[in-house]
């Protein structure tokens, strides 16, 4: 069935079960399906494209500010039927001051994307059980993402919360129990990372409550994003998950470019994806490496730390930069690769070949490894899914879903690669599947170096991508195209799109809503690890205060991602 034959359908469908006014819908001219709902309706609405028409997975939640308008702002969720790789966004509007009812009840996982949406915008959703800030501090007056708030506005925090809980079941709210320790555990620790606080309460060293307190790295990507031309949003990408920065590069100059309708070249194509691949296998080695630290492997750590080291040098030939690289460019790439670049690439999968065996043996075969993450902290996929979780983590639950094969990009669809996954979802599965996808990562760059194809690395469209220097310099068309380009800035037509890639983490998603500007009117980041860290107070209720920091490591939190 054709994607317009499935929203014929949809739209027949909802039209019997709800009637045939209520409801709008339409298709963007990037191919993105929209359905404009009453916000009394659209609960109703989203527990049937769940229950009934495959849409499984909640995304996102997110707002678009637009106050001008009677009903200020658009609540926009983002839906995913992982059995036909379908996606749905389903839109309603709010007044300020007006709320929609919560999407809690028909995915866990619209918790913390609802109280973001609150913090940033100030739109209320009644029912939900605790909505509260989430990535501003307490001491915070008023709701950065609208437009009328001052991007240079700054309100610095001058005390901190005490120990304090989401309500929970037994109606306790922020009540201390006096049977049990309160304990903080982080933020400033190494084993969360210096930037998570956990607040819990403790029988022994049995977890009877925990929750987490985010927003201790809230760095405001979102409102930059608004307040800067579409090419200079790229470098701060880089500061989302800054253990794979050219992964966030790409998804966003993806975003862009799908907006725009732009083709890049087949050479940038498989620079992308060969830049891709050498991120996840780093970024895997984050996760991997320290996880063991957090079990007292210390060795791992440092010898993983020589294969990152080596693809960093990789990413300094190409561009100049080791960790925060902005090396794509919206229309392909900033620059071609170097001579014999490829081939250093292929003598670094040599290496990390073995490198990946040795850690293997070092950890996954270890007596202490083994019983410290298996059949521990599991979650089933039916809970990965109510959560919202994707990538590694969903893979090691059971479920089979890899947006490369999925959704594929880039030519993902070409090549000759397995996806691993999972049966129990504990965490020694989750180290189980990172081990292997950075064996498959290794395969797929191999297969793309040694065809890599010749041309251009980036389009010649003087109204997206800057001249040449020579050109600037050695002619006068060159310096005006130069000239024109910067002080116009590139300029997306109106209208809105949600792209994603299969990130390290798992779905990295852009939403981005273009007003014919120079600069981005939303850009709304969907980062993989904000949906799997709302799971943790569930899934370490009744472990050990040792598993929890286990738990943590094998999530592979990475804070720039999840406080943006």
């Amino acid at each position: 069935m054709s994607s317009a034959e499935q929203l014929a359908t949809l739209k027949s469908d909802i039209a019997v079960k709800f009637g045939d006014n209520a409801y709008k819908f339409s298709t963007t001219p990037v191919g993105d399906h929209v359905v404009e709902a009453p916000k009394e309706t659209v609960n109703a609405l989203l527990r049937y494209l769940k229950e009934y028409a495959g849409y499984n997975f909640l995304m996102d939640v997110c707002g678009v500010d637009y106050p001008n308008r009677e009903k200020r702002f658009d609540v926009v969720y983002h839906l995913f039927g992982s059995s036909d790789s379908r996606r749905l966004r389903v839109k309603t509007q709010v007044a300020d001051g007006e709320s929609v009812p919560t999407a809690t009840t028909v995915w866990k996982g619209a918790d913390w994307f609802e109280r973001e949406a609150y913090d940033m915008f100030g739109i209320k959703f009644s029912g939900h059980p605790n909505l509260r800030k989430i990535l501003t501090h307490h001491q915070f007056v008023g709701h950065p993402l609208r437009k009328d708030y001052e991007a240079d506005k700054q309100q610095h925090c001058s005390s901190v919360l005490p120990i304090h809980f989401d309500n929970t079941p037994e109606q306790r709210g922020d009540q201390l129990d006096s049977r049990y320790v309160p304990l903080n555990i982080g933020p400033s620790h190494p084993a969360m990372h210096g930037t998570l606080r956990v607040m819990a309460e403790l029988d022994g060293e049995t977890i009877v409550r925990a929750m987490p307190e985010i927003g201790y790295l809230h760095r405001c990507f979102e409102k930059m994003a608004e307040t800067h031309p579409y090419n200079q949003v790229i470098p701060y990408t880089d500061r989302l998950n800054y253990c794979s920065a050219p992964m966030n590069n790409i998804g966003y100059c993806m975003a862009v470019e799908k907006l725009m309708g732009l083709e890049i070249p087949a050479r940038a194509e498989a620079m992308r994806v060969i830049l891709c691949e050498l991120s996840r296998v780093i970024d895997h080695i984050i996760a991997v490496g320290t996880g063991g630290v957090d079990l007292g492997a210390l060795t791992a750590f440092f010898h993983l730390f020589t294969f990152r080291e080596k693809v960093y040098s990789l990413f300094e030939k190409l561009c100049g930069a080791r960790l925060t690289v902005a090396m794509t460019r919206v229309g392909g790439m900033a620059y071609d690769a170097p001579e014999g670049w490829f081939n250093d690439v292929l003598r670094f999968c040599d290496e990390m070949s073995d490198g990946v065996e040795e850690i293997s043996k070092m950890l996954l075969g270890n007596k202490i490894f083994i019983k410290r993450t298996q059949n521990v902290c599991p979650v089933s996929a039916q809970d990965a899914i109510e959560w919202g979780y994707t990538g590694p983590l969903l893979r090691a639950s059971g479920v089979n879903l890899d947006l490369r094969r999925a959704q594929p990009y880039y030519g993902y669809d070409k090549y000759d690669f397995d996806i691993p996954v999972g049966t129990t979802g504990d965490i020694y599965d989750r180290y189980l599947v990172r081990i292997e996808e950075m064996r498959q990562s290794i395969r797929i760059i191999r297969q793309v170096c040694k065809n890599v194809p010749s041309g251009d690395w980036t389009v010649r469209d003087k109204g997206v991508v800057l001249p040449e220097k020579k050109d600037v310099y050695g002619n006068i068309e060159g310096l005006m195209n130069h000239f024109m380009l910067v002080i116009k800035g590139l300029r997306p037509p109106v209208g809105e799109i949600y792209s994603a890639t299969e990130a390290a983490n798992g779905e990295l998603g852009f939403y981005l809503v273009s007003d014919g500007s120079a600069s981005p009117y939303r850009l709304k980041v969907r980062p993989p690890c904000f949906a799997i860290y709302q799971s943790f107070p569930d899934v370490v209720k009744g472990s050990m205060l040792a598993d929890a920091i286990a738990t943590v490591a094998s999530m592979n939190l990475i804070a720039g991602e999840l406080d943006r």
